[in-house]
């Protein structure tokens, strides 16, 4: 596909997926692929990926998968293997779908797991990097027992409602993540033996205060890649640096995202 319009829906594997393509479409420039966290969405983005897109002169495409923002829903109960599904069996079409010639993928918690199972299952030339925010590469007691309380929010509190102005169906993005990780056999989920494989350089943008996960998803991937692996600990900040220290997080992906693609005519100052 070329000229992707600004918005719209792409149709894989019988699920239409919403989409934001924001800058040079892949076949112009690099192209910097978003995919969002457990609970997020192409909106939950906020204005990340303008500011992304300004400060590398990349394209950005963000894009909501099944079950979540509006893309079509996905059926209930969620595999355990989810994440390897979208990264094995989605991405790759999606990728193809939008013309990606060449850049990086862009991912926070669930969608750095997935973005870590693609590169690492795929040797892919044309990428050439990946920007984790807050990854998962194993399961903590930390991530099980955040996840259980945000379970008894959505039930108590305003958190439904919340989180209803990101999905048209918000109890299909909800109890597919939370029912997910909190199914006994997810405590068994292990991403780790992807990190060898991969053969591009590697962010890892850590909050120090992440509730959802330690300093030890950080240490794995230092223990099992090859790779490059550059760490941006961030104070003060939580699971989601992209909003909570917006400005840090964006210096770190754009010095980083500039030094993956210094050699691309098309950013070329």
């Amino acid at each position: 596909m070329t000229n992707l319009a600004p918005t719209g829906f792409l149709t894989i594997d019988g699920a239409d997926l919403e989409y934001r393509m924001i800058g040079p479409s892949p076949e112009i420039a690099p192209t910097i692929v978003m995919l969002h966290e457990g609970l997020g969405s192409v909106g939950l983005w906020g204005d990340f990926p303008e500011k992304l897109q300004a400060a590398t002169g990349a394209g950005v495409f963000a894009y909501s998968r099944a079950g979540y923002g509006a893309s079509s829903t996905v059926k209930l109960p969620r595999p355990v293997d989810y994440m390897h599904r979208e990264a094995l069996d989605v991405l790759p079409q999606l990728l193809d779908r939008i013309g990606f010639r060449r850049g990086l993928l862009l991912g926070h918690s669930d969608g750095a797991s997935i973005a870590a199972i693609y590169a690492g299952a795929h040797q892919d030339h044309r990428l050439h990097g990946l920007a984790l925010l807050a990854p998962h590469f194993i399961v903590e007691d930390i991530s099980v027992q955040s996840i259980a309380e945000i379970k008894a929010a959505y039930e108590t509190t305003n958190l439904k409602e919340k989180l209803a102005r990101w999905h048209k169906d918000v109890d299909n993005a909800f109890h597919g993540w939370n029912g997910a990780w909190l199914d006994s056999a997810f405590r068994d989920w292990d991403i780790s033996d992807y990190l060898a494989y991969i053969r591009v350089p590697v962010l890892i943008v850590q909050g120090a205060d992440d509730q959802y996960g330690t300093m030890r998803q950080v240490e794995i991937a230092q223990e099992e890649c090859y790779c490059p692996v550059d760490v941006a600990a961030i104070a003060g900040a939580g699971h989601s640096p992209h909003r909570e220290a917006p400005a840090v997080t964006l210096d770190a992906v754009t010095e980083f995202a500039r030094a993956a693609l210094r050699d691309d005519p098309a950013l070329a100052a």
